[in-house]
C-alpha cells in the first residue's frame, strides 16, 4: 500500500517506519520543516530504542520520504498532537487533527482509508472527523473508509509495543473496521480489537484515566504519610502483597503527552459525572508544590541553597519534556531563589559532567527514573558540600550519602528545628 502520515512525532514517526519495513512505501508529512530535513538526511530527531536502525532499513529499502505535503495514498493517518486549551477542563484541541484532515482532502479518493490515531475527544470521529468527509462529497463506509486506531505504546518501547500490543480498530461502520483491520494485520501481531469509533476513542482515554487515578491515590498516600510520619513506601510494599492490591508507586508528579492529559478529556466531556477523575487530576497536578515545599524544609539547615536536578524528562529513559513535573519542579526552585544546577543525560542542554553538576551542591533532587541515576558515583557526592538524596522516584540503589524518599522523608524534617 501507499500510505501518508501526518505528523512524525513521537507515534507518527515510529507508526511510519514500521510500515515502511514492512513492504509498504510510507510518506511522512510533518509541518516543522527541520524536522522534515532531518528525517531526509538519514537521521531521526526523536530518542528512542531501536527505531534508527529501523529506519536505516527504510532508507535501504527506499519505502520512506519525508515531506512537508501528503500525496495520493491508498491510506492516510492522522498522528498529531492534540494539545490541552486554556480552558476550565483543559479540553482536547482539535485545531490540529482538523488542519490535518483538510491537508488531505485534495488527495482523497474513492476506496481510500483514512484513520486518525491522534488521542482525540469521545465522539470526534464521528461528529466532526465524519462530517468534514461527508461534505467533501464522500460516503462514508461505502466509498472511504474512516476509523479510530489509537496508539497504545511506552514511549522507550515504542518500536516493540506497536508490533506486538493488542491494537483496537473502531471503525465508523463495520466496513470501516474491517478495511482498517486488513492494513494493521500486516504489521501488528497483537490482538485486533473491533470496536465503535466511539468506543475506542473512550477506552484508549480511560486506560491512561486509570492509571493516573490509581498514581493519585499513591500520592495522597505519601502526603497521609508525612503527616503522620510513618513510612509510605512500606506501607505500598506491605499492601501490595494482599493477592488483590496493586498500589502504584508516588512521585514528584505525572508528565507526558498522555497520563497527564488524557483525563481532562474524558472530564471535559462529561463534567458532570467524573468527579473522581477530576480531584485524581488536582492531586497529581499538585505534587510539584508537594515537593518544593518540602525541599525548602529540608534545605532551611543547608550551608548554601546549591540544588543539583536529577532529571528533567517525565519518565524514564527517555528525551520527552512534555508535561515533565521534574521540569516544572525545577523552574519552581529557580524562581524561589535556588541555585540550581540541572543533570540529565538524555537532555542536551543538561548532558553535563556529573562532578560538574553536584559541585558544592547540598542536595541532589532526583526527579526522573533513569537507569543512570541507580548508582550515584562516590566522585559525585565527594565534591558536595551535604551528601544528601531526595529521591521522589525510588530509583537509586548505590550512593555514598544521606538517602530520602517519599517514603521516609518526615525523618529528615523532624529533626529540623522548628524555630528555624
Amino acid at each position: 500500500m501507499k500510505i501518508t502520515t501526518i505528523g512524525l512525532g513521537y507515534i507518527g514517526l515510529p507508526t511510519s517506519i514500521l510500515f515502511a519495513t514492512h513492504g509498504h512505501h510510507v510518506r511522512g508529512v510533518d509541518a516543522n520543516p527541520a524536522v522534515v530535513e532531518t528525517l531526509n538526511q538519514g537521521f531521526i530527531h526523536i530518542e528512542e530504542e531501536g527505531l534508527q536502525k529501523l529506519y536505516n532499513e527504510a532508507l535501504q529499502s527506499g519505502s520512506f520520504e519525508a515531506s512537508l505535503t501528503p500525496n495520493e495514498s491508498d491510506a492516510f493517518i492522522i498522528a498529531v498532537p492534540t494539545p490541552n486549551k486554556q480552558d476550565a477542563y483543559k479540553s482536547c484541541d482539535l485545531s490540529y487533527v482538523i488542519s490535518a484532515v483538510e491537508s488531505t482532502l485534495p488527495y482523497l479518493e474513492k476506496g481510500n482509508l483514512l484513520i486518525v490515531e491522534s488521542t482525540i475527544a469521545p465522539r470526534t470521529t464521528e461528529d466532526v472527523v465524519k462530517p468534514m468527509l461527508e461534505a467533501a462529497g464522500f460516503t462514508i463506509g461505502e466509498d472511504l473508509f474512516l476509523a479510530h486506531c489509537p496508539e497504545r505504546v511506552l514511549p522507550g518501547n515504542i518500536a516493540y509495543e506497536l508490533v506486538h500490543n493488542p491494537r483496537i480498530i473502531g471503525g465508523v461502520t463495520p466496513a470501516c473496521t474491517a478495511v482498517a483491520k486488513a492494513m494493521y494485520q500486516t504489521v501488528v501481531q497483537g490482538e485486533l480489537i473491533e470496536s465503535s469509533a466511539s468506543e475506542a476513542e473512550l477506552s484508549k482515554l480511560m486506560e491512561n484515566t486509570y492509571r493516573d487515578v490509581n498514581i493519585a491515590l499513591a500520592n495522597e498516600l505519601a502526603k497521609i504519610g508525612l503527616d503522620l510520619e510513618i513510612n509510605a513506601l512500606k506501607v505500598i510494599e506491605m499492601a501490595n502483597r494482599h493477592p488483590r492490591v496493586n498500589l502504584h508507586s508516588p512521585g514528584p508528579g505525572v508528565g507526558g503527552h498522555c497520563l497527564a492529559v488524557d483525563p481532562y478529556f474524558v472530564a471535559a466531556a462529561s463534567p458532570t459525572f467524573s468527579p473522581l477523575i477530576q480531584n485524581a487530576r488536582r492531586i497529581n497536578s499538585s505534587m510539584p508544590d508537594f515537593i518544593v515545599e518540602n525541599v525548602e524544609k529540608l534545605m532551611e539547615i543547608a550551608s548554601n541553597k546549591k540544588i543539583t536536578v536529577f532529571g528533567l524528562t517525565y519518565k524514564g529513559n527517555i528525551d520527552d519534556t512534555r508535561e515533565s513535573p521534574a521540569q516544572e519542579i525545577s523552574e519552581m526552585l529557580q524562581h524561589a531563589g535556588y541555585d540550581v544546577t540541572e543533570y540529565d543525560p538524555h537532555v542536551a542542554h543538561a548532558n553535563i559532567a556529573i562532578e560538574d553538576a553536584c559541585r558544592d551542591s547540598s542536595l541532589i533532587l532526583v526527579l526522573t527514573d533513569h537507569k543512570e541515576f541507580e548508582t550515584i558515583p562516590v566522585s559525585a557526592t565527594d565534591v558536595m558540600d551535604t551528601a544528601q538524596i531526595l529521591d521522589t522516584k525510588t530509583i537509586v540503589k548505590e550512593h555514598d550519602a544521606t538517602l530520602f524518599n517519599l517514603g521516609n522523608m518526615h525523618e529528615a524534617i523532624r529533626k529540623i528545628p522548628q524555630n528555624m
